[in-house]
């Protein structure tokens, strides 16, 4: 019988060569479904404690990318659910604090990506994408993004592998419908 330091060795080292190297791939994810920094950091620490915490049911060499998406997929989707259920909470000191500042009318913006990367080539990609439907922006993320195979992609999303297909040809799509005015901006012609 083991004890419970090698088992926490065990699990350590596991977690720190199967499932770290993953961290910026789960951000990106994350904050694509949520579009916030914060929750997207909130959805991958979940994950990763998520997948400590399970880390017996996971077999050692098998694809740890799509284990962990697969529960960070499942995180979001449960938060989705709670938050929906909830009513909008306002801090009504926040408000106050903000009516009796005196340089209201100068507040910008604080997001200094946004001030860094504004109208560089990419930000229509990214808006594009972000107004998908959930459904097709998770498969165009995984897919084209991530780098994942449809098998993978449906064993993600727990969907038939035709329907990963579908949902990719009509998301594509649609990005095409979206980005065809900033294309032809941008010097490319339409085929015919």
């Amino acid at each position: 019988m083991k004890s419970l330091d090698e088992t926490k060795k065990r699990k350590d080292a596991i977690f720190e060569s199967e499932f770290l190297p993953h961290i910026d791939s789960l951000y990106n994810f994350a904050f694509h479904l949520t579009l916030n920094d914060s929750d997207a950091n909130d959805l991958v620490q979940e994950t990763f404690l998520k997948s400590y915490r399970f880390i017996d049911s996971y077999e050692v060499g098998t694809n740890a990318k799509a284990w962990l998406f697969k529960i960070l997929k499942n995180a979001f989707i449960n938060e989705y659910r709670k938050r929906s259920k909830q009513p909008t909470k306002v801090d009504y000191e926040d408000i106050a604090r903000y009516h009796d500042s005196e340089d209201v009318k100068g507040v910008g913006t604080l997001d200094l990506r946004h001030d860094i990367f504004n109208d560089m080539m990419g930000d229509e990609v990214t808006n594009a994408l972000n107004s998908l439907p959930v459904d097709f922006k998770t498969a165009i993320i995984l897919c084209d993004i991530e780098g994942f195979t449809y098998e993978e992609i449906a064993k993600i999303v727990d969907i038939p592998i035709g329907t990963v297909r579908s949902r990719l040809h009509r998301a594509r799509n649609m990005l095409k419908e979206v980005l065809r005015e900033y294309a032809l901006k941008k010097g490319f012609k339409e085929k015919r």
